[in-house]
């Protein structure tokens, strides 16, 4: 819950780095290895990307979208990764801050459910000067859209420009997930090279200048 007054956020990321509530408190079986919280956050990013949660790669280097995902994402945004991972231009919040696991497939599991509840609002409230957040995925889509998310991926990011329309302070444009997984859907959906990437590319340019 968020506080009456926002935390500085020096202070803020210190307690979520210490932070061990899917360990010590968890909703269903607890985090199966040591919390690892990753995020980047400043007081002078104007742009924010709101993914899901760490992977197996990010988990091991402490560095978030440090993988082919992140590749393409940066591919998407037309940025380097010097410029992707300078923190006072571009803050990086996900959805659960530790790596969840993984399911009995291999795949990671859905981001911990205590982590965002207990987290989120006090981490937005205290970077007020953020101007837009790309939400990255279902789970981030569900908690930043509310009504506006649609029924599907491909209807909330279809309607991007009624979601930019309707936000502000900040803006929300929502994304699919970078992964290869999602090859599939970029190839049967051509807006999204057409259309968004362009505007994606616009804004970032705008706000990372």
């Amino acid at each position: 819950m968020a506080s009456a007054r926002p935390e500085d956020l020096a202070r803020l990321t210190g307690r979520i780095a210490a932070c061990r509530l899917c360990v010590e408190e968890p909703q269903g079986a607890p985090l199966p290895h040591e919390p690892n919280p990753i995020l980047r956050v400043s007081q002078t990013a104007r742009l924010c990307i709101a993914g899901q949660a760490a992977g197996t790669l990010a988990h091991a280097s402490s560095k978030p979208f440090n993988d082919p995902s992140g590749v393409r994402l940066r591919d998407w945004m037309g940025i380097t990764p010097e410029q992707f991972y300078d923190e006072d231009r571009l803050a990086i919040v996900p959805m659960g801050f530790c790596f969840p696991g993984l399911d009995a497939r291999g795949s990671d599991l859905p981001p911990r459910r205590e982590c965002a509840p207990h987290w989120r609002d006090r981490v937005f409230a205290a970077m007020p000067q953020i101007e837009l957040l790309l939400v990255i995925g279902q789970y981030a889509q569900a908690w930043h859209l509310d009504a506006l998310r649609g029924k599907s991926l491909t209807e909330t990011v279809g309607n991007w420009r009624q979601i930019l329309a309707a936000t502000d302070r900040p803006k929300v444009l929502p994304l699919p997930h970078p992964s290869w997984r999602n090859n599939g859907w970029i190839k049967h959906n051509p807006w999204f090279t057409d259309e968004l990437l362009p505007v994606l590319r616009a804004e970032v340019a705008r706000l990372m200048a």
